[in-house]
């Protein structure tokens, strides 16, 4: 479809009209200027002294295309192909999952409780790399592995590492028949985690283009990942080691129970931002 004129504020108002009625009016304001500092180059000031300026035909093609793919419901991180996770510009693509702000709790929770730096860490499930990345940020002299069964993901991961500059090892393993080669102090992990029948409450941009085999866990068995993950833990932590999780909601208390079962007696339950249980901290 062609616009009007070639100003950038007819490119606003064609990707308003393209989009309302999918997103809430503020996705759509924030939409125009993340395409606008991509695209252009230009702060969020710019975009409103600028509106009156020309924009070359290439640019413009550029919007058109993310206007449609938008309109599909196709995560705008993937259209432009990174994110932003911990003050880290980190490339995602369907691969992987898109990083949630709740996993950048996870990570300020391991920041707020670990003091010493010289770690040994492995994260599990690790997806983009966005957990052991950060972590590496943070505690530059750690040992940090990132562990992950897909190889596009393991990819992914090791491309963000190199673009960063930070050294963590990515495995492309299996979590379930991984052996570890060392006892980690921290073990962290953000698993697949939401339930098959959880799928009814989920936004397309999810369902349509996110990977699945990152998110579900059966029904019947939604502790699938953290089974492993005590087991695995029970075997590679240190003595005065920590795990770090992400969870469901609804599996707070399952979760805790199961850790106990496997020898840990000090459990702490967070909950995230919107008040939902989101995260565990286990000690032996």
């Amino acid at each position: 479809m062609q616009l009007q004129t070639n100003q950038a504020s007819e490119i606003i108002r064609f990707i308003k009209k393209e989009l309302t009625g999918k997103y809430p009016a503020h996705e759509i304001s924030s939409f125009i200027f993340w395409l606008f500092e991509a695209y252009l180059g230009w702060s969020k000031t710019q975009v409103l002294i600028n509106e009156n300026n020309p924009v070359a035909e290439s640019s413009i093609l550029k919007f058109l295309d993310a206007a449609k793919r938008l309109k599909k419901y196709e995560p705008i991180q993937y259209i432009l192909g990174y994110t932003e996770f911990y003050g880290l510009r980190l490339a995602v693509n369907p691969s992987v999952l898109i990083p949630r702000p709740e996993t950048e709790e996870l990570v300020h929770l391991i920041l707020q409780n670990e003091t010493y730096k010289n770690l040994s860490i492995i994260d599990l499930c690790t997806g983009s790399g966005c957990i052991a990345l950060s972590l590496k940020k943070e505690f530059p002299d750690a040992q940090i592995m990132g562990l992950d069964i897909d190889k596009k993901a393991i990819e992914t991961a090791s491309g963000n590492a190199l673009q960063l500059a930070l050294e963590v090892e990515f495995i492309c393993e299996d979590i379930f028949s991984f052996k570890s080669p060392q006892k980690m102090d921290v073990i962290v992990s953000n698993p697949p985690y939401v339930c098959e029948s959880e799928k009814q409450q989920m936004q397309p941009n999810v369902l349509d283009y996110e990977p699945a085999k990152a998110l579900f866990v059966p029904d019947n068995n939604p502790l699938l990942f953290y089974k492993t993950i005590a087991g695995f833990a029970s075997e590679n932590l240190t003595e005065n080691g920590t795990v770090y999780l992400e969870i469901n909601e609804a599996f707070g208390n399952e979760c805790s129970t199961l850790f106990m079962g496997n020898g840990f007696n000090s459990i702490d339950l967070y909950q995230d931002i919107n008040g939902k249980n989101r995260m565990l901290k286990i000690k032996r």
